[in-house]
């Protein structure tokens, strides 16, 4: 067939069309077979330790294949994107040990509505230097009976006034588009009454039934509370709740309502990292893991700290290392530095990447109470003392409440008993003794022990709130001092700090919830109240609280951020000031070197330091000095940089 030049020119565009169309198969084929040959090497390389694990724990060869067929299944619904932002972080594995990392935690409902409010909120977080966000508990859980959050009815599915899991995707691509990593709550040792898994285990089939622990009369319930401590013993006392309508006990560590999982079953563990690796490929950067130390139980035991714990949570930094290894785990461990070093694992055999720093948060609010450091500067030597590659979150205040899990038998050595000495801290932070400015309020009071926990903002715990209340400007500047030294000091610690919603304003106490039937039995709402936006659009008006507080944070995190002292990894140590009322602590890292000088009472003091290596600026006021004999006001801080 002869045909004409029109004719032929289709046919050449037909033909290059095709060629191209195969050339794009061909680079998508490529691609895939890329992306597949690196997560063969990433399984293979992990492969001998997972199953050698997991058989240890359960011994089951089709569960174990289960699971490993379900990772590669995971894998491959991963987008593009977090595969791409897997690699680059694979690449530089301390990415988030910098001195740029700013975190900041809140609820979504009370930040900004819901997961859309949120997206259009990120220039304020920009703006706030921040760059990673902890989305407070956002699943399905029952109203009215979710603890926060922390009662999970569904790990696949948003609260339906927080929004969708679209809703939650978008949010993550657009923290992603401005370098804002999300963080997420991943509750493993409970689920919800209300959790399908939970419906049908009351119903009596077996097979639900064994993923809790059921129990038809009290003789094996009765030995567990013989050594199993009680959480919360005045609201929720035992560690089990009797089910008239199911004829058996079950184990409620918590609530009574929060039945705990029993992870010697092997479904348990696989349903559960399917539920990890769920929201692991919705763009969550951080999983934070609930109650860690209590996950794996056994007779005869505190059910806490166990070594099986330990083995499932290096599984799951396993698993994550394979399907999404851009993914960090950070535990909740409440205890002291030195006892929660395991949850970090080994450098061989890691576990999580990063720890909350409990104990020292407790020890600043005890040191504001007494003006006296010795026990923080000792509590931050313990810390400064262990390995550089364990990262800790630093924080001032968060949605929980403070517990006073202080070193008491140091303490003693100075005549301060446990009891009495928390009797104070109480009252001074509602403001009774001490003259204290605090305002706040009391959890979990034991009118038996005498033991309660404390609930407040940070503002409020500094003053703020009472200097607001009085109308009494002096006050006022004295509560702001407190509250930009404190920051300032937290900064100043390794690892990553977190500011606590609202705290970037100065935002008090809200007692509204009161008024709510929902959440009025329990205080900490009080420091959990809605971010209000009308003080926010004050942060560029000076002479407001909200415009001195955001002024005086930002001074800070962009100090933090230019100084490379701050680094995680700096060396870091407490320096002697002779003063029981001003901390001071160095800082170095390459040839850099930094003092904060921190002074807790409200007096003007002199931190009889004597570093005389050089001529220091101060950068806060650029003012040049010697670090020596150092004056500072009442409340006031340095940070002091050592000139090249």
């Amino acid at each position: 067939m002869i045909m004409n030049g029109k004719q032929g020119k289709q046919a050449v565009n037909e033909a290059e069309m095709m060629e191209g169309k195969a050339e794009v198969q061909a680079g998508a084929e490529s691609a895939a077979n890329e992306e597949e040959a690196l997560y063969q090497q990433r399984f293979s390389r992990h492969f001998d330790e997972l199953k050698w694990l997991y058989m240890e724990l359960y011994d089951n060869s089709s569960m174990f294949a289960e699971l490993c067929d379900n990772l590669h299944r995971f894998y491959q619904e991963r987008r593009d994107g977090l595969k791409a932002l897997d690699q680059s972080r694979e690449q530089r594995p301390d990415w988030y040990k910098q001195n740029d990392m700013l975190g900041m935690m809140f609820y979504i409902d009370n930040f900004a509505g819901n997961m859309k409010g949120v997206e259009s909120k990120l220039d304020y977080l920009e703006k706030s230097n921040v760059n990673y966000i902890h989305l407070m508990p956002f699943l399905d859980t029952p109203e009215g009976r979710s603890d926060g959050g922390y009662a999970v009815s569904d790990f696949r599915k948003v609260q339906e006034k927080l929004g969708t899991m679209e809703d939650l995707e978008s949010l993550t691509a657009a923290c992603h588009a401005k370098q804002i990593n999300v963080c997420m709550d991943f509750v493993m040792n409970h689920t919800s009454e209300d959790h399908e898994w939970a419906k049908r285990a009351r119903q009596g089939e077996g097979e639900y039934m064994s993923r809790y622990f059921f129990y038809d009369n009290y003789e094996i319930p009765q030995q567990y509370e013989q050594t199993v401590p009680q959480v919360f013993p005045t609201t929720a006392p035992g560690n089990f709740t009797w089910l008239p309508d199911a004829g058996h006990y079950v184990m409620t560590t918590f609530y009574p309502y929060q039945w705990d999982l029993n992870y010697r079953n092997p479904r348990v563990f696989n349903e559960m990292m399917y539920n990890f690796l769920f929201l692991a490929n919705k763009g969550i950067d951080i999983i934070r893991i609930d109650a860690v130390p209590y996950i794996w139980k056994e007779l005869g035991t505190q059910c806490r700290n166990l070594p099986k714990v330990h083995t499932i949570v290096r599984l799951m930094r396993i698993i994550s290392e394979i399907v999404c290894p851009g993914i960090l785990l950070l535990g909740e461990v409440v205890m002291e530095p030195e006892k929660v070093v395991p949850y970090f694992g080994t450098v061989e055999k890691p576990e999580c990447h990063m720890l909350y720093n409990v104990t020292t948060m407790a020890t600043t609010w005890h040191t504001v109470a007494t003006r006296d450091v010795r026990l923080l500067k000792r509590q931050l030597d313990i810390v400064n003392a262990l390995p550089k590659e364990y990262l800790f979150l630093n924080y001032l205040r968060c949605h929980d409440d403070i517990g006073w899990g202080l070193d008491y038998a140091t303490l003693r050595q100075e005549g301060i008993e446990e009891r009495s000495h928390k009797q104070y801290l109480n009252d001074y932070f509602q403001g009774f003794t001490g003259a204290s400015n605090s305002r706040g309020e009391l959890y979990n009071a034991d009118p038996v022990t005498g033991d309660a926990r404390f609930c407040a903002t940070t503002a409020s715990m500094c003053g703020i709130e009472k200097a607001g209340f009085e109308q009494d400007e002096a006050a006022m500047d004295r509560a702001i001092r407190m509250d930009v030294m404190l920051h300032a000091y937290m900064f100043m610690q390794s690892g990553i700090p977190v500011l606590y919603s609202g705290d970037e304003i100065g935002q008090v106490n809200d007692y509204t919830y009161k008024d709510d039937p929902n959440k009025a039995v329990d205080s900490r709402y009080i420091h959990r109240g809605a971010m209000n936006w009308e003080l926010a659009g004050r942060i560029d008006d000076m002479t407001t609280v909200e415009g001195r507080m955001f002024r005086s944070l930002n001074e800070l995190e962009q100090i933090r951020k230019r100084e490379k002292v701050f680094v995680s990894n700096a060396d870091t140590w407490t320096i002697e000031t002779w003063d029981r009322g001003v901390l001071c602590i160095g800082r170095y890292y390459e040839g850099e070197k930094l003092i904060g000088i921190f002074n807790f009472s409200e007096y003007d003091k002199t931190a009889w330091i004597n570093e005389t290596d050089g001529e220091y600026v101060d950068l806060i006021s650029g003012n040049r000095m010697q670090a020596c004999g150092v004056n500072i006001p009442a409340y006031g801080f340095y940070y002091l940089k050592r000139e090249a």
